[in-house]
């Protein structure tokens, strides 16, 4: 099984005013979805950016979506603004779900800092799964909406990233595979990490 196809463009957008489509995301992600996994519901903010890459499995078609938090200028809010969320799709288009501190292992953000905030901004981090493969984010106002960007080399490149693929064996990980966009956005770029 190869890693799922490209489906957008190396960024994502949000509105920065209320809007009919800001609206449209915000009743497509359920703004306070209750959880009965954490005391906390799963908060989204009217310009987060809600789809900055996924992680997915060859299990299931459940996947990990990772998001930022972003303020007015739509720079990075506050000191941990990444952060990731289950898309339940094995339940249907609109369920996700937080990740359970028995995932944060596989799934969950190992570090991250904000490297530079005002009109945008900019977040590295490292996933827990890959360490030594830190991802920047970057972030700005275009267009009336807030946008968003990760990047880190992949196949000696440097590359959007859409997908961390992780193909799963009887005990533990076969292989990761790392698919992106090549940022002259001509082609599409994979590395496989094998386990």
């Amino acid at each position: 099984m190869t890693a799922p196809a490209a489906e957008t463009m190396p960024w994502i957008s949000t509105p920065t005013t209320k809007n009919a489509c800001g609206a449209a995301l915000g009743i497509a992600l359920g703004l306070l979805v209750p959880s009965p996994a954490r005391s906390e519901p799963l908060r989204f903010g009217p310009r987060d950016v809600t789809s900055l890459f996924s992680i997915s499995k060859s299990e299931n078609k459940n996947e990990v979506v990772y998001a930022i938090h972003l303020d007015e200028q739509c720079a990075p809010a506050g000191d941990a603004p990444v952060y990731a969320f289950w898309r339940m799709n094995e339940k249907g288009p609109a369920v996700i779900e937080p990740i359970l501190s028995r995932e944060e292992g596989a799934y969950g953000i190992g570090r991250q800092r904000v490297l530079a905030r005002g009109e945008g901004g900019k977040v590295e981090l490292t996933l827990r799964a890959l360490p030594s493969r830190p991802i920047v984010v970057e972030t700005k106002v275009g267009e009336g909406r807030c946008q968003a960007w990760s990047t880190l080399p992949i196949a000696g490149e440097n590359a959007y990233l859409y997908n961390v693929y992780v193909k799963l064996k009887e005990f533990g990980v076969d292989y990761i595979l790392l698919s992106g966009w090549a940022t002259d956005r001509s082609r599409v770029l994979h590395d496989k990490i094998n386990r």
